[in-house]
């Protein structure tokens, strides 16, 4: 389930942060926010208070085609924070180092 950004935007602005959880729901369902929207912010995991909206992004899965304006640092913690379900760090896909792939294992050098 993606959220786009722009309607994240739209229904949570004039919130007053710091905010919990609840009260960003209840903010977001007031303010005509859609079904895919509030399931989102419900499945949100629980902080104490999320101190603005860009703490709130990066709880949700958002849309790809909607981080256009997003910042270089908040796409790279959100990426970073993806991991596929049930893998382990170790278990994940990683690019591989280009200069193992030219010279080959280290070969004590």
């Amino acid at each position: 389930m993606a959220v786009d950004r722009a309607d994240l935007k739209t229904s949570l602005s004039g919130l007053d942060f710091p905010a919990g959880k609840d009260r960003i729901v209840e903010y977001a369902e007031n303010n005509g926010a859609d079904d895919e929207l509030l399931a989102a912010l419900r499945a949100m995991p629980r902080a104490d208070e999320y101190e603005n909206l860009t703490e709130v992004g990066r709880s949700l899965q958002l849309d790809p085609a909607s981080q256009q304006g997003q910042t270089d640092a908040d796409k790279a913690d959100q990426n970073t924070r993806r991991t596929a379900d049930g893998l382990a760090e170790h278990e994940t896909e990683t690019a591989s180092n280009p200069i193992v792939e030219e010279l080959g294992e280290n070969r004590g050098s």
